[in-house]
């Protein structure tokens, strides 16, 4: 089981889409061909909101058997390899600072065509698209970091409703 993390949100910093892409370009040579897109999401994909200082990125690929058979070289490269974790046809990775434990990356892998990928698009999108959706999203992020601040399975599992809700109206406007 993948274990808990303190639940911290900073201001947007600017240099997390930096950051991002050097990660995704990292993760794509390790991963080669396989990889056909790379995507930035998350909180730290929306520059008007506070954010966990975990980069997370979705990583597609032609298909989840070649990644499977990368996994001894993604884990020699320092990531830590979680399986589905829960969630059928994702592979989850994370990566973390060997000298302080601090989880830098979080890969949401999915295979080319996976409707996982539409949705952490689309929440994004809609997000960075309406800034007073995005306000309301903030207040929900600190209001379930001040009921769990050391633990980031009860942060996300808190946000849940919150988010399911409004990535259904995002996926309407994206349909729109």
């Amino acid at each position: 089981m993948l274990p808990p993390i303190k639940v911290e949100l900073l201001p947007h910093d600017p240099r997390w889409v930096e950051s991002a892409a050097l990660e995704g370009d990292l993760f794509a040579a390790i991963i080669g061909s396989c990889l056909v897109a790379m995507h930035h999401v998350g909180s730290t994909a929306i520059p008007t909101i506070r954010a966990k200082p975990v980069l997370d990125l979705v990583p597609v690929v032609t298909d989840l058997q070649a990644l499977d058979d990368g996994r001894r070289v993604i884990e020699a490269h320092g990531y830590e390899w979680w399986g589905e974790l829960g969630l059928p046809g994702r592979r989850y990775c994370t990566k973390s600072d060997p000298a302080t434990g601090r989880r830098l990356v979080q890969l949401h892998c999915y295979e080319d065509g996976s409707s996982e990928i539409e949705r952490h698009l689309t929440f994004r999108d809609y997000l960075r698209s309406h800034p007073q959706i995005a306000a309301a999203y903030d207040r929900e992020k600190a209001r379930c970091r001040d009921l769990h601040p050391e633990d980031s399975h009860a942060y996300s599992d808190c946000k849940d409703a919150w988010i399911k809700a409004v990535e259904a109206q995002a996926l309407a406007w994206r349909r729109a």
